[in-house]
């Protein structure tokens, strides 16, 4: 059974709840769900390479994670319990500044191997020296949409360089020819960005037809700061520039009125609500979920880096969304476990413009089987309700991505390498930033 994970070969999942019944799942050897239906493995049993028995685990789509930064996987638990700006100025910017290709390589692989073992087969990232995330996302066979993360400090100088950065990454994805892997502009936030460089992102986007990535209201001083220097919100001054797109996702948004949510939903935006790591650096209000979705605009769900989080577990993530957007806006109905569950997978799909996120025949195979045989899915009186409110990414056994089985039973080949790579560049990185004080 050891050779499913190697190659694009066909597969006849058997005996999974799907959608409250047990069925078959055939996926071709092109990575696309064929048929999804009760008893049908006796039309493909013939045809398929691999007979996968389910065990009666509920199959889901593949999870995706709208917005993180995957290589500060390397910075878990450096630094933790402390203001936002001193977090970021006195620890994270400092040894930022010490990391080199291979860390980012490192920890995008890392990253990727903690989402495989959890259920995420695709995410949403912005850092630095993205070739080498390229590079680990390519090698693990997850998706991913790459931005480098433009940061001109209101400086012309500066600007030029980030561009340059930004079409380097976009031309080197490109020659790639991978088709799970994606480039987009990663204009960093409206206080890092000035008017000229989100204009310049804005129009490069829409030049490459590729999506635009971006932090938005985070944090209340964001907002005032913007009114203070361009006198609009941040929402209003984005709309300005060209930045609020259909192809946009807009991470954090916390802080947002309900006008800003309106234009949201009139421009199309996907919004990546991150409970998690807003909760743990005290940002102070929830995203206002239920007035983005009312005014239309696509709602997701991301981890932020595992600096602030610190995993990147979207099971765990999607509770404490529905929880938080319940507990904030006291209104227990918000946020329910189906519309939980459907920001994690459908919603970020669409937010990554893919054609995932559903267990239909004619899409992607990106599936995944969580154990029904395990205590947190005991009883099942309600599976939407147990993968929602019960379950972590420990359940998950099996990850597929694009027709290729990632994880079957916990197995992830090659795991031990990664971890061993990770645990050396983690330790290296801090010796470098610590030689320098």
């Amino acid at each position: 059974m050891e050779d499913i994970f190697y190659g694009q070969q066909s597969v006849l999942i058997v005996d999974v709840l799907v959608d409250g019944r047990i069925a078959d799942i055939f996926v071709d050897d092109k990575g696309i769900i064929g048929a999804v239906g009760v008893g049908i493995r006796k039309d493909y049993k013939g045809e398929a390479d691999f007979l996968l028995d389910g065990n009666g685990a509920v199959a889901i789509p593949g999870l995706v994670n709208t917005h993180t930064h995957a290589a500060m996987t390397l910075l878990r638990g450096y630094a933790d319990d402390m203001i936002l700006q001193d977090w970021l100025s006195q620890k994270i910017w400092p040894l930022e500044a010490h990391l080199t290709k291979s860390d980012v390589y490192w920890g995008t692989k890392l990253a990727c191997l903690e989402m495989i073992r959890t259920g995420t087969v695709a995410f949403n990232d912005m850092y630095f020296m993205m070739e080498e995330a390229a590079r680990a996302v390519d090698e693990v066979g997850i998706r991913a949409t790459l931005s480098y993360g433009f940061i001109d400090l209101f400086s012309e100088e500066k600007r030029e360089a980030e561009c340059k950065a930004t079409e380097y990454l976009v031309r080197h994805i490109k020659t790639l020819d991978n088709p799970r892997i994606r480039a987009a502009a990663g204009p960093h936030a409206p206080y890092t960005v000035s008017p000229e460089g989100l204009k310049w992102c804005a129009e490069f986007a829409r030049e490459q037809k590729i999506g635009i990535h971006i932090h938005v209201s985070e944090t209340e001083k964001e907002v005032s700061d913007c009114i203070a220097r361009h006198g609009k919100r941040p929402a209003v001054l984005l709309d300005e520039c060209g930045v609020l797109t259909p192809g946009t996702v807009a991470a954090h948004c916390c802080w947002l009125d309900e006008a800003e949510c309106v234009l949201m939903g009139e421009r199309g935006v996907s919004v990546s609500h991150n409970p998690t790591s807003n909760m743990k650096l005290a940002t102070n209000r929830a995203m206002p979920c239920h007035l983005l979705s009312a005014a239309g605009a696509n709602v997701c769900l991301g981890t932020d880096g595992c600096a602030s989080n610190n995993n990147l577990d979207m099971f765990e993530e999607v509770k404490i969304a529905s929880v938080l957007q319940k507990f904030f806006w006291n209104n227990p109905t918000l946020l329910p476990a189906d519309e939980a569950l459907a920001i994690a997978t459908l919603h970020g799909a669409q937010a990554l413009g893919l054609q995932t996120g559903r267990l239909v025949a004619g899409t992607p195979a990106d599936i995944v089987l969580v154990s029904a045989d395990i205590a947190c899915n005991t009883p099942l009186h309600n599976a939407t309700s147990n993968l929602v409110y019960a379950c972590s990414g420990s359940a998950v056994e099996t990850t597929i991505c694009n027709g290729r089985v990632l994880m079957l039973d916990r197995n992830v080949p090659g795991e031990e390498q990664v971890l061993e790579g990770a645990v050396k560049a983690a330790q290296e990185l801090v010796k470098r930033a610590q030689a320098k004080k």
